[in-house]
């Protein structure tokens, strides 16, 4: 059974960038290459979660996991 989709609106010029940036990389779409980015995040936040209990998450919560979570932000025109 295929899974339903929703759409989620980004800003335009975020969308144009990330068709500059997926040129030539093997992505099919903007969608896609978004699909992919925001499954990598919430793998890497998933197993964090199984690695730790969640209070000692919180608190192994760098101060660099938090700037690479800013930058991906920054990066995807949400900061």
């Amino acid at each position: 059974m295929r899974e339903s989709k929703v759409t989620v609106k980004i800003p335009r010029p975020l969308y144009r960038k990330i068709q500059l940036v997926i040129e030539n990389s093997g992505f099919s779409s903007p969608t896609d290459f978004v699909v992919f980015v925001l499954r990598d995040l919430l793998g890497e936040a998933e197993r964090k979660a199984v690695e730790a209990p969640v209070a000692e998450a919180v608190e192994d919560f760098s101060s660099q996991d938090l700037e690479a979570v800013k930058n991906k932000l920054k990066n995807l025109g949400y900061l």
